[in-house]
């Protein structure tokens, strides 16, 4: 039975960390390595796409405690936690789809998102990653440290196993449902390239997890 994304994070939320960081292969590298690859500058703004409880933030304010932070999640429960992990720190919480926030003109010097965006279609993220191209700095980039699909036949099955799930439940196009369907990394750059991206280049792997850099 799929669960609404919102409702699924919900539901998870009190062993939420505990999971992601023991329970996914190479959480314990990729955090910090997704943090270390932002700006170190201070008081450099970024957009967190999938915010969730703050994980990869945990490590970035290590590194850089006066980062400006915007963090944009489905859930709740999420953002209070994270609020109140960093309630000294300059941070913006939005409750909402980031597909559907604005996000603004040139005016993040860098973007972030860890372990969100494999819930959605190429065709869905273009229009989205053109929002983003546009609210980004010039040459502000965008981190992207997700689970990607090992070749198309893979991406295929769970893109047709989706649609299935949801013709079953009566669910309707439009309507966020959690369910894992990575694309795999050459169809994600060539999302990047279509909405306007210079160059995207992968920087470090963990088996099916990948972080990208996509280059405005």
């Amino acid at each position: 039975m799929l669960e609404q994304m919102a409702d699924f994070f919900e539901a998870r939320l009190d062993f939420y960390d505990e999971h992601m960081l023991n329970d996914i292969l190479g959480a314990a590298e990729f955090y910090p390595f997704t943090a270390e690859c932002l700006p170190k500058n201070k008081d450099t703004t970024v957009l967190d796409l999938g915010c969730g409880t703050g994980l990869e933030l945990q490590e970035y304010f290590k590194l850089n405690p006066t980062a400006k932070i915007t963090g944009i999640d489905l859930s709740e429960g999420m953002l209070n936690a994270l609020r109140e992990k960093f309630n000294d720190k300059d941070i913006t919480l939005i409750k909402g789809s980031y597909f559907d926030v604005p996000f603004g003109e040139n005016f993040f010097d860098a973007a972030v998102s860890v372990e969100s965006l494999h819930h959605f279609t190429k065709e869905e993220k273009i229009p989205l990653y053109k929002k983003l191209y546009s609210a980004l700095k010039e040459n502000g980039y965008f981190i992207l440290t997700d689970y990607f699909a090992p070749d198309d036949e893979y991406e295929t099955f769970y893109q047709n196993e989706l649609l299935r799930l949801k013709n079953e439940q009566g669910i309707s196009d439009g309507e966020f449902y959690h369910y894992d369907t990575p694309l795999t990394v050459a169809h994600e750059s060539e999302a990047f390239k279509k909405a306007g991206f210079k160059s995207v280049e992968v920087l470090k792997s963990w088996e099916n997890t990948y972080t990208l850099k996509a280059e405005k």
